[in-house]
């Protein structure tokens, strides 16, 4: 077991890629609580996502959650799983960089098998949605190369198969310290 010293994980990445699914198993194989940023935002609004962009558009929408990521940041020893664009607000990452930022990737094509009979996805109502998740994965790329670990998820890779890649580079960057010598 790592000692992550309270530190929180967060998952970044596209829509589809798996954050929520990962970070709940992680959460439990960790020992630490799980958070969704989607979910809690539509706690405090009393709205679905898709609801939110449509009545008041996406600038509203990273506004508020921008200020739930303060709030979960104040917190420790959490998995959060974040909304794919939450990379797109440098404040975000003055928050984010209180954690572990790990950027599960996913290759279009893939994202797109997933993701193409979601309806809950605001971002994609458009008239061509892979076109959009295309130009959306192209702007937020360098975005999510920022993160501190990269994880390429294999097609139909398992989830606990993830969360082991996860726990490997993990443990890569918070070695144990060197114990002193007698």
């Amino acid at each position: 077991m790592i000692n992550l010293k309270g530190v929180n994980l967060y998952l970044v990445g596209m829509m589809g890629c798996g954050k929520s699914t990962t970070g709940r198993a992680l959460a439990k194989q960790l020992g630490y609580g799980f958070v969704d940023t989607d979910d809690l935002i539509t706690q405090l609004t009393g709205q679905a996502i898709t609801d939110i962009f449509a009545e008041s558009g996406e600038d509203y929408f990273r506004q508020v959650e921008s200020k739930v990521l303060s709030e979960v940041a104040a917190h420790t020893k959490l998995v959060v799983a974040t909304g794919g664009g939450i990379v797109l607000e440098k404040q975000n990452w003055s928050f984010l960089q209180h954690g572990l930022v790990i950027w599960l990737d996913v290759e279009a094509e893939q994202l797109w098998q997933r993701l193409q009979a979601d309806q809950s996805r605001p971002l994609l109502q458009k008239p061509n949605p892979q076109q959009v998740l295309d130009e959306l994965l192209t702007q937020r790329r360098p975005l999510y190369r920022q993160a501190d670990i990269h994880i390429l998820l294999k097609p139909d890779q398992i989830v606990e198969s993830v969360c082991e890649s996860v726990v490997q580079e993990i443990t890569k960057i918070l070695r144990p310290e060197a114990s002193p010598q007698d």
